[in-house]
Formats: C-alpha cells, sequence, structure tokens
C-alpha cells in the first residue's frame, strides 16, 4: 500500500511543483539527490571515488517535450563527459529517454543520445541508458542495440526483474555483448506483464542475477537487498566467478554501510549519483521501494 502511495505521488504534477520550488522539499531530497548542479555532483564522484566507489551520474528529468530543454539536457550530460575527462573520474553517466524527447520524436532522441555515447566513446566512458516504465521497454533495447551496433562498448541498458519478459531480454542482449544493469524494477505494472509478489521479483532477480555474472559480459548487479548480496557473495566463492565479472551498483544514499563493506571486500562497487533541480518523480520512487527510507528521513527531519 506504501508502495502504492509513493508511487501515485511520483506523477502528481501539483506537488512535485510545489515540493521543487521550497527549500523544505529540497532540503530533505539531499538525502537522495546530490545537489542541484553539475559542479556539485561532480565533487560527490570525486569523494566517491577517494573512497573506492566507482559512479555513475544522473542529470535528473523526464518527459521532456520540447526540443530547447532537450538540447539543454543534452548539453549538460557533454558537461559531466567533459568533467569526467579533466577530472580522471572513475565515472560513467546515465541518460532516460524521455528526458532526451522520446515521447516527442524517438528519432531525433535517438540522434541526441547517439551523440552522448560517442563522446563517451571518445573519452573511453560509457553511457547507461535507464529503463522507464513497460510503454519504453521494447523502443528502450532496440534503440541500445542500434547505438551498441555504431559504438560497440560505449552503451547499456537496464533490464527490471520484475517483468516476465526479462529473462529473454537477458538472452538477447548478452548475445550482442550489451552490459545489462540488473534493478528489480520501480514503475507500477499490471500483472499481466510483471511478477505481483515480492518473491517471485526476488527469484526471478537471483536466477538472472546468476545468468548474467556468467555470461561473459561485464554487468551491474542493482541491489540494497541484503540477502541477496549475501546469495551473489556465495554463488561467486561456489562457482570461482571473478569479482571483475561484475559489480555491485546501489543508490547515493541508500545503504552507505553494505556500499563500503562491499568494497572493502575486494568487489567492484559503483554508486548512481543523481542530481538537479527536476528531482521529486525520482525521490517518491525511492521512497516507494523501501518503507524504511521514510522512516529514516522523518527521524533526520525533525533533527534537524
Amino acid at each position: 500500500m506504501l508502495r502504492s502511495f509513493f508511487i501515485g505521488l511520483s506523477t502528481n504534477k501539483p506537488f512535485r511543483a510545489f515540493s521543487e520550488q521550497s527549500a523544505m522539499g529540497k532540503r530533505v531530497s539531499r538525502r537522495f539527490v546530490a545537489g542541484m548542479t553539475v559542479e556539485e555532483s561532480v565533487a560527490v564522484a570525486v569523494k566517491l571515488n577517494g573512497e573506492g566507489i566507482d559512479v555513475s551520474l544522473d542529470s535528473l528529468g523526464e518527459s521532456v517535450t520540447e526540443r530547447a530543454q532537450v538540447e539543454h539536457s543534452a548539453a549538460i550530460y557533454h558537461q559531466l563527459l567533459d568533467a569526467i575527462a579533466e577530472r580522471g573520474l572513475r565515472a560513467n553517466v546515465s541518460v532516460k529517454l524521455t528526458q532526451m524527447g522520446m515521447e516527442m520524436d524517438p528519432a531525433f532522441a535517438e540522434a541526441i543520445v547517439a551523440n552522448i555515447v560517442e563522446h563517451a566513446a571518445y573519452i573511453k566512458s560509457f553511457v547507461r541508458i535507464d529503463m522507464e516504465g513497460s510503454e519504453y521497454t521494447e523502443a528502450t533495447i532496440a534503440m541500445t542495440e542500434r547505438i551498441h551496433a555504431k559504438c560497440p562498448g560505449a552503451v547499456g541498458t537496464v533490464l527490471q526483474a520484475y517483468l516476465h519478459r526479462t529473462a529473454a531480454d537477458v538472452e538477447r542482449l548478452v548475445s550482442q555483448g550489451i552490459r545489462i544493469r540488473l534493478c528489480k524494477g520501480a514503475y507500477k505494472e499490471p500483472a499481466t506483464i510483471a511478477f505481483p509478489e515480492k518473491s517471485a521479483v526476488d527469484a526471478n532477480y537471483v536466477a538472472l542475477m546468476k545468468r548474467l555474472v556468467t555470461s561473459g559480459v561485464f554487468c551491474g548487479i542493482a541491489t540494497h537487498d541484503e540477502a541477496i548480496v549475501d546469495q551473489m557473495r556465495a554463488f561467486v566463492a561456489k562457482e570461482g566467478v571473478a569479482k571483475s565479472a561484475f559489480e555491485f551498483q546501489m543508490l547515493y544514499g541508500v545503504r552507505r554501510d553494505l556500499q563500503r563493506k562491499l568494497m572493502a571486500e575486494g568487489f567492484g562497487v559503483r554508486c548512481y549519483v543523481p542530481f538537479g533541480t527536476e528531482w521529486y518523480p525520482y525521490f517518491m520512487r525511492r521512497l516507494a521501494e523501501r518503507p524504511a527510507n521514510v522512516i529514516f528521513l522523518a527521524k533526520n527531519f525533525f533533527r534537524s
């Protein structure tokens, strides 16, 4: 029920406008959002790199329908890639297709994203095309395939374990050598296309996780679920999977203790670092994913 409540709030435009403009909203968002500017996000990346943790930088925004705004969003990504190259950061970038104009003009969006990927390839970095709701799943995968054919190794995407189709999508992408970030999924989807029970999502996640780390294609295991992390630890030890075959990926502000613990054990860890003024939908999905986040925020809000 709490998950549905926050997912519903993530699309509430009046509350979004109020939250993103209010000082209180910006203050609360800082738990999961690394500031409002490129400079603030780069400073966080420098700090995390210093602790041995790699980074994926994400300029927040989605559902953009104006070309000028798309071009502005793309320019921020080029700034990020320039900063990665100039500072020698162990970092890449994550991009949402609806932020790049997918709803407005898919061909235009693809040209914009391809240009970002070409920039990343030039500096030997990487672009992760984020996955959004199920209405974009096939289009996102297909675009990733087309861009990968032009810039092999410089682009990958995200697959969501709660969708029934994901096992087939894993095989489709690894057969082409395309890197996958595996997550559980944070959108509200019907039972006709997604597993409705958490136990079924978890079981599918574990099966896909094991398939990915033995596929020969480097992958990201994106989870904060310590039980699943422990299963990965045990699987790696039992099967002799090299720690270099994958990395754990976690969100900024979530399970910092676990991130540092895994890094200390010799596992690769990448922290997803979002920033920007359009933080509200992302923030609400983080609250939907884990009720403990709500309790944590409430305690810290009233202490400050």
